[in-house]
């Protein structure tokens, strides 16, 4: 019977355990990488087939604050909504309301835009309101309202740029550098 010395079977142990250890090493990592990169790819290609979804949503959102500016700037909102038969007070509730309600409607489109194209948006409305009422404050509540409406009409007109103008600006330079 022959004796093995302990320290050769531990070498003899560790020339067949080292490389195989090496091998599952080496294994891991490639196959961690692998999987890496490939939820990479994937996250990719997710990222933009979401964006060829998103692309016709945001353009629409664009539209949408677009027509709300058109919509909410004196010169149009005094033509659609008609002063027959009301007085000051009446009258300027009624175009205040009317840019509230717009501005509600078309509330959900911030997340679509970027925040500095949100602020401009707020603060054009706020000013247009802020515009109204001022104008408003120079009439008494039982007068005419067609006096109010072509005081609107004659002093947003002299103010260059109007509030919702400069944010629509805003809009169409953003819709173009992004898209």
């Amino acid at each position: 019977m022959t004796q093995h010395n302990p320290m050769d079977v531990i070498f003899e142990i560790l020339k067949y355990a080292l490389p195989s250890i090496f091998l599952l090493i080496l294994c891991y990592m490639m196959l961690t990488n692998f999987m890496e990169n490939e939820e990479k790819r994937r996250s990719y290609f997710l990222k933009k087939e979401t964006q060829k979804s998103a692309l016709p949503v945001r353009l629409q959102a664009y539209e949408r604050l677009s027509l709300f500016l058109e919509r909410i700037t004196p010169d149009r909102l005094l033509v659609r909504i008609h002063s027959q038969g009301m007085n000051a007070q009446q009258y300027q509730s009624l175009i205040t309301e009317a840019i509230r309600e717009e501005f509600e409607h078309n509330v959900s489109q911030q997340i679509y835009v970027s925040e500095e194209a949100w602020k401009l948006l707020v603060d054009a409305k706020s000013a247009t309101v802020g515009i109204i009422n001022n104008i408003a404050r120079d009439f008494k509540p039982d007068d005419d309202a067609m006096l109010l409406r072509k005081s609107i009409l004659n002093k947003t007109m002299q103010m260059e740029p109007f509030p919702t103008k400069r944010a629509l600006r805003y809009l169409k330079a953003e819709v173009k550098r992004d898209f």
